[in-house]
């Protein structure tokens, strides 16, 4: 039976990316913007129920549950020719409709003011559930919906659902062009340490990566926040058809992120995907073998997080886990490997198993691929560090939304607001003093850390 997750889009950011991802998602099952399955959609062996449940009128409705304080994003999705594709009693926007104003603190105090009624939409959603397996939040860390009302529902979602998962896709801030947005860098703070605290899983995907792929990579001069959103749905989708087309292992989330995640707050993840191509420069990919798409998921340029991974520094990989779509041949995957092993492509932390995990998925029989093969990498990296390592000025705190005087945010380090923990520091900063490990090297008892 599936195991269901339900969606929690928050804010501008969140609900802009939450609308292709779904828009995706019905490409991919044969689904048409009013919720009703294609005639062509006669293949039976995808799992809709676990993001989408049946209406009594047989059409199918996202498990989805949109928040916003300011009506503008929802509204044009409402105008949109997916306007009834989401159940309305699921949809919920501030009566007052100002926004919270590009302020973490605003939309903080106005998530304890309204979280009685988001609370009932999302209890509702759940108590529909056969077996929820837990929720997966979209949300931007930089402005205020998406960072304040964020912070303020993953820590109530601990307290309510403690024994269900919080998956996040959280984008970062670009960091090439000044933001208008003069706090951003505390709103950034402020929901990393919620999101190293609770949530279990972070999928960072970062602006500056995201623009220099679409400009890089698919040649597109200046990208629209909607060509952008497109290359987060097509993360987003990656990363669970193992979930939507089941194989032998990695069916639930559970299983997906379980082998990426050595230590609860060691959980911020980054992604890559190959190839990623428009239609005008499909013909500039014209191999797509196993190994090829391995490779390529190991160079940054394809990687959706701006960390300069570069081969000299001491960073090194934690885990890996590569989804390859499409037919392939298990012993290819085999060759593929040892290939990448002699050629010593990936480093790894010397204290875990020096291996990347490969899961097999099938690519939607309804959305045509002008490739063969196609792959998802989602590894845990110890530079993914520097996108937490903000340089920020001493911090001037708001006066009008209840944090003067505050002890807690008083003499306060940035460590202290990030939460880290004096073993999360030892895996970020265990690669400088020590060589090394090249992914050829077998793991034994003397190359673990010794206790002090």
């Amino acid at each position: 039976m599936p195991r269901e997750i339900i969606t929690l889009q928050l804010g501008q950011c969140g609900n802009q990316i939450g609308f292709e991802f779904w828009k995706q998602l019905c490409a991919e099952h044969g689904i048409s913007p009013e919720g009703i399955v294609e005639e062509f959609a006669t293949e039976g062996t995808d799992r809709k129920d676990v993001f989408f449940y049946q209406a009594d009128d047989e059409h199918y409705i996202p498990r989805a549950v949109l928040l916003d304080l300011e009506p503008r994003v929802i509204h044009s999705i409402l105008n949109s020719p997916y306007a009834n594709l989401y159940n309305p009693e699921n949809i919920y926007l501030s009566e007052h409709g100002g926004g919270a104003g590009n302020n973490w603190a605003s939309g903080f105090s106005q998530g304890e003011k309204i979280h009685e009624d988001i609370f009932d939409i999302i209890d509702r959603e759940a108590d529909g559930s056969d077996s929820l397996e837990g929720f997966v939040l979209c949300h931007s860390i930089a402005g205020g919906t998406g960072s304040g009302l964020g912070s303020y529902l993953l820590e109530r979602l601990n307290d309510r659902y403690p024994k269900k998962l919080v998956e996040t896709y959280s984008v970062f801030p670009n960091q090439d062009e000044m933001s208008d947005v003069v706090v951003q860098p505390y709103n950034s703070l402020l929901t990393l340490k919620r999101l190293t605290q609770n949530a279990d899983c972070v999928v960072v995907l970062d602006n500056t990566a995201l623009n220099r792929i679409a400009t890089d990579r698919l040649h597109i001069q200046n990208p629209s926040f909607s060509q952008i959103n497109q290359l987060v749905s097509t993360i987003m989708s990656a990363s669970t058809t193992t979930l939507r087309y089941p194989g032998y292992m990695n069916n639930d989330l559970i299983g997906l992120i379980a082998s990426l995640i050595p230590t609860p707050r060691l959980h911020f993840l980054m992604t890559g995907y190959t190839p990623l191509t428009t239609d005008q420069s499909v013909a500039s990919v014209r191999k797509t073998t196993v190994l090829d798409v391995m490779r390529r998921l190991l160079q940054p340029k394809n990687v959706m997080v701006s960390t300069g991974r570069d081969r000299q520094t001491n960073h090194c990989y934690i885990a890996i886990l590569n989804i390859i779509q499409g037919e392939v041949d298990p012993t290819q995957v085999h060759k593929s490997l040892q290939r990448i092993r002699e050629r010593k492509l990936a480093n790894f932390i010397p204290w875990g198993p020096a291996s990347i995990q490969v899961a097999l998925s099938r690519k939607s029989p309804y959305l045509p691929s002008a490739h063969r093969v196609s792959g998802l990498m989602m590894a845990n990296h110890t530079n993914i560090s520097s996108t937490h390592l903000l340089r920020l000025t001493k911090p001037q705190w708001p006066t009008d939304v209840g944090l003067v005087g505050s002890p807690s945010l008083q003499h306060i380090g940035i460590l202290d607001l990030l939460g880290w923990g004096p073993i999360h520091l030892l895996c970020i900063l265990w690669a400088h003093p020590h060589p090394l490990v090249p992914f050829s090297e077998s793991r034994t008892p003397s190359a673990r850390p010794k206790a002090a």
